[in-house]
């Protein structure tokens, strides 16, 4: 019988993503992936070089879907918000790549597989570049790094956002303020 290697691949990315979204770097265990993904930890060394190498491999797939079809629709600071809230409905369908970025930062010196990922976001703010042309392009990567952050910020500091705007607010309260906060954001 014939080896599925990109069958195991993508088992082991949606393994890590389960496992590095909910334990971090540090946390995840490598012989939890494999139980989780049904094959035996070493193929993950072998497909991916290691530990290091399966959590950019997982940052880069999720990053990937994150931002497949989300674009930014029209021109102006409106475009903008709309492109924030579209952000912020993939985070809630699927909240584990904000999850993923979180502790990325929070525990790694260095972000992983940064060029692959550097072209990918130079092609999101270069489209928020077209859609509000005064924008250079320090400031259109700016700009997406506070869409980004406030998109998925909603995901990762639920207990901040208790404190601060006090009671339960909903998804959708959240979304609308959002929208409307990127659009006055990107107009200024």
């Amino acid at each position: 019988m014939a080896w599925d290697t990109e069958g195991t691949k993508q088992k082991l990315l949606e393994a890590g993503v389960r496992q590095f979204a909910a334990h971090g770097f540090a946390g995840a265990r490598m012989d939890a992936i494999g139980k989780e993904a049904g094959v035996n930890k070493e193929r993950a060394y072998q497909y991916f070089g290691g530990k290091s190498g399966l959590y950019g491999a997982v940052l880069a797939d999720q990053l990937e879907r994150l931002l497949d079809g989300v674009e930014v629709d029209g021109a102006g600071p409106d475009a903008v918000g709309r492109y924030a809230g579209e952000l912020f409905d993939r985070f809630r369908v699927d909240p584990a790549p904000a999850r993923l970025l979180a502790w990325e930062s929070l525990e790694l010196d260095d972000p992983i597989a940064a060029d692959g990922r550097a072209e990918l976001c130079r092609q999101r703010a270069g489209a928020l570049q077209k859609a509000l042309p005064a924008l250079n392009a320090a400031e259109a990567a700016h700009l997406l790094l506070s869409v980004v952050t406030l998109a998925a910020g909603w995901w990762t500091l639920a207990h901040l956002a208790r404190v601060i705007v006090g009671g339960d607010v909903s998804d959708a309260a959240r979304r609308e303020a959002l929208v409307r906060q990127v659009a006055s954001l990107a107009a200024s």
